[in-house]
């Protein structure tokens, strides 16, 4: 294990089969080797700065019903909001006289949310804070509309794959929504020169350690500025509100509760 962490290390990546091994049969002492090696990798790219973003919640209205969302459109014991403009400018006042200078504009596919508002805000952020960089994570859009907003001065785009595994992806998604879309605005905003994030969450329903490799090498492929990763919690209001956090569960029992 400890030979394949370090062509880990050295290549930034591994063949499938030796991913697969990484992820299921890692002991404690082989997670610490990987925290040891990460910690290098992190230091020789950002030193021991931190790293603040001013994220703003612009509003919880979505038309998607993707099956393990809280804010998903069927969800009717939620109560619904959108900021105004004036709202926003003024978090973004406010953060900014706090040291802030990157804001991320973050909210649900909402229609309401036009090309011509978003376009409108995300200049009104650019003008009065020039030296910004402003981050949208607002769903799936057309390409004429990210190249709008990158036109407006928007520098950076987040949008989680969730899993490169179509039938996988199908599972947690409505009728409608195909991970090859999911794919092709990934590929728009990288094209058009956004910072472009990605990413995934571990031990949705039904994914299986060979899908995480997939998530893994397509990463890998992919190459964006930004990762999100982070664990599957079964939302009370969606239809998966009684699923286990199937392989978030299985990696953990990997590791001693001393890890």
């Amino acid at each position: 294990m400890k030979s394949l962490i370090e062509q880990l290390y050295r290549e930034g990546t591994l063949p499938p089969g030796d991913l697969y091994t990484l992820l299921s049969k890692c002991t404690a002492d082989d997670l610490a080797f990987i925290n040891e090696k990460a910690r290098e990798v992190t230091f020789r790219h950002f030193g021991n700065r931190i790293f603040i973003r001013g994220l703003i919640e612009v509003g919880n209205c979505c038309h998607n019903d993707c099956l393990y969302c809280g804010i998903r459109r069927s969800n009717r014991n939620i109560e619904r909001y959108r900021l105004s403009q004036e709202t926003i400018l003024a978090c973004c006042r406010e953060g900014y006289e706090l040291g802030f200078r990157t804001f991320v504009l973050q909210g649900g596919e909402d229609t309401w949310l036009t090309d011509e508002r978003a376009e409108s805000l995300i200049s009104a952020i650019r003008n009065s804070w020039p030296d910004t960089a402003i981050t949208l994570s607002l769903g799936e859009r057309p390409t004429g509309s990210y190249e709008r907003f990158f036109r407006a001065g928007a520098n950076r785009y987040l949008l989680r794959h969730e899993t490169h595994n179509a039938a996988h992806y199908a599972r947690l998604h409505p009728a409608g929504m195909s991970l090859a879309n999911r794919l092709r605005c990934l590929n728009d905003l990288k094209r058009i020169g956004f910072q472009t994030g990605t990413g995934i969450m571990v031990g949705s329903p039904g994914q299986t350690l060979e899908h995480l490799v997939e998530d893994i090498l397509f990463i890998g492929e992919f190459r964006p500025q930004m990762i999100g990763i982070g664990p599957f919690l079964p939302h009370h209001d969606t239809p998966f509100a009684a699923c286990p956090r199937e392989t978030w569960n299985r990696l953990c029992c990997c590791f001693p509760s001393s890890a």
